[in-house]
């Protein structure tokens, strides 16, 4: 018995460390990689918690469980918004109510670049047929397999390569100045091109995947680039739409700072965790794809896709243009410190 509540004890003392290691101002990818499974540690703190009450019942014991409670209290505050118990973000109009010229839809899917299964990929876009297609970590033997989808969408972007960053984009909609740019790193590429809806009216959209944190590898590469896009957004103004795998969860600091640069509204936000990553472990997923738009749109319809065979899920969104749309739902604004923290994070790369 003494070596069970030895051992609840260093389990406990873990979870609490792994809720104030973010709190830490750095960018080390080990400090980062804990803003990931809140989840996951809020569900390992309940049985922890219980368990010291009921066996460990000395005074370093009951400290502990109430560290707990405060470290599993904050961990649900961080996942609360991501929940339909709070109102949405993002206002929500049926698709039957939206006029079809004005409506989008957009599957995004980061394939896995050992991933061989190219039919899955090819069948689920064949069934749900979306408008726009961004695909992430293809390389050539991916954009060789990809061939069949020149028939549906004849406007496309292709930047296929063998690091796991490559990307393919494709659209039925035109297309209007599409960019392959290389906003930080000459090797990992982001996607920017005007699409015009069949309204005639336009937005622009960026399709991004930047470097994830993790032990040994910096935070500040991703939360710059996410930092320059959202600033690219605010600069161009008009209708936007950023998606891709962003390789960061919907409740960080850093998604938080890119939403108040950019001023786009997340519809994960009062509708639910939508976890995409990592498919394979279902004890250990997190929201890592994400497509965010301005308040030009409003919400007809959000998915998680099945599997294709890779470690991701894909995503499906349908966006509705409408001139009532602005007056239904707030965009997040940005005050001095959320600029100069855009700032700080853009600098921490130079």
């Amino acid at each position: 018995m003494a070596a069970l509540i030895i051992g609840l004890k260093l389990l406990g003392a873990s979870l609490v460390a792994a809720t104030l290691l973010p709190f830490i101002p750095s960018n080390s990818g080990f400090i980062r990689t804990f803003d990931f499974p809140r989840l996951q540690i809020a569900a390992l703190i309940v049985p922890v918690v219980v368990a010291l009450v009921l066996l460990g019942r000395d005074m370093s014991g009951m400290i502990l469980a109430t560290a707990l409670a405060a470290a599993l209290a904050y961990q649900v505050s961080r996942i609360y918004p991501f929940t339909p118990a709070v109102a949405p973000q993002a206002a929500a109009v049926a698709a039957a109510d939206c006029r079809p010229e004005a409506m989008v839809s957009i599957m995004i899917a980061n394939v896995l670049e050992s991933n061989r299964d190219y039919g899955a990929l090819l069948a689920l876009v064949a069934r749900r047929d979306p408008d726009l297609l961004l695909l992430l970590e293809t390389d050539a033997a991916w954009a060789e397999a990809l061939g069949p989808l020149r028939d549906r969408y004849p406007h496309r972007v292709a930047q296929p390569q063998g690091n796991t960053y490559g990307l393919m984009f494709y659209s039925k909609l035109p297309l209007t100045d599409p960019q392959v740019q290389f906003l930080l790193q000459d090797d990992v590429p982001s996607v920017r091109a005007g699409v015009t809806l069949r309204s005639g009216q336009s937005f622009t959209f960026h399709g991004v995947h930047p470097r994830p944190p993790h032990p040994g590898h910096s935070s500040a590469p991703r939360d710059a680039e996410l930092v320059m896009v959202a600033h690219a957004v605010r600069r161009e103004g008009g209708p936007a739409v950023v998606a891709g795998d962003l390789n960061d969860v919907a409740w960080s600091k850093t998604n938080d700072l890119f939403q108040k640069i950019s001023g786009l509204l997340d519809p994960r936000i009062g509708r639910g965790l939508y976890p995409t990553f990592n498919a394979h472990w279902p004890l250990l997923r997190w929201p890592l794809d994400h497509v965010f738009f301005s308040d030009d749109f409003l919400v007809a319809g959000l998915e998680r896709l099945p599997g294709i065979g890779s470690d991701h899920f894909p995503i499906l969104i349908s966006l509705c243009r409408s001139g009532a749309a602005p007056a239904m739902q707030e965009s997040p604004k940005a005050d001095a410190a959320d600029h100069r923290a855009a700032r700080e994070a853009i600098e921490a790369v130079k």
